[in-house]
């Protein structure tokens, strides 16, 4: 993703940080409002993967474009990233999007006519997330874009069927009202039924 060793560390914990955080609002069922700004903030799927040595489900919440109704994602760290190492392994996913929860096949894009212009629309779309990393999709010409990218790895999430059921997105929205419960006697002013109690009492 960068050439520098210690930057491109440093992302990759950010990142790790990050996509914790975006897995969590997807879970909460708050998906669909972190693609409200994806000029800046960029847009957001959860794709759910199976670990290649475990068999366990991985989730893992990355980039994306829309290209004629085409779900693309990239791999910005390239083959190292265990997702990407997961789906080469067992190419059968399932992807949160903010019009619902689908199951698909991942399939590379290795095509050289077709991937550049594919992969500067997935940057486009990650917004500042290309940009920390420095590349500038929008300002790039052909020929730079491709040298950055490189190690970068397009893949293509072809939808099957749409899914329905529990462990989707929003798994956990369950919590809200337990929090209101919880968090709305705090805010109240303390004291604030005992006065009024009072108060009527001394009429």
């Amino acid at each position: 993703m960068t050439p520098d060793p210690r930057l491109e560390e440093q992302l990759r914990q950010g990142f790790k940080y990050l996509n914790r955080f975006m897995l969590l609002m997807w879970r909460l069922g708050m998906g669909p409002l972190l693609n409200m700004g994806p000029a800046m903030a960029g847009r957001y799927m959860v794709i759910t993967h199976t670990g290649r040595k475990s068999g366990a489900k991985r989730r893992t919440p990355v980039n994306y474009a829309l290209v004629d109704d085409e779900v693309y994602c990239t791999a910005g760290f390239g083959s190292m990233s265990d997702w990407y190492r997961n789906i080469v392994a067992n190419p059968q996913v399932e992807v949160w999007l903010p019009d619902g929860w689908w199951a698909g096949i991942a399939e590379e894009v290795t095509q050289s006519e077709s991937r550049l212009p594919l992969l500067r629309q997935v940057l486009i779309a990650s917004g500042f997330a290309a940009l920390a990393a420095g590349v500038d999709p929008n300002k790039l010409t052909d020929e730079e874009l491709d040298a950055a990218t490189k190690e970068y790895r397009l893949i293509h999430i072809r939808r099957v069927a749409a899914r329905t059921g529990k462990d989707g997105p929003g798994d956990l929205v369950w919590v809200w009202p337990l929090l209101v419960t919880i968090l709305l006697p705090l805010a109240l002013p303390k004291g604030a039924g005992g006065r009024g109690a009072k108060g009527k009492g001394r009429h």
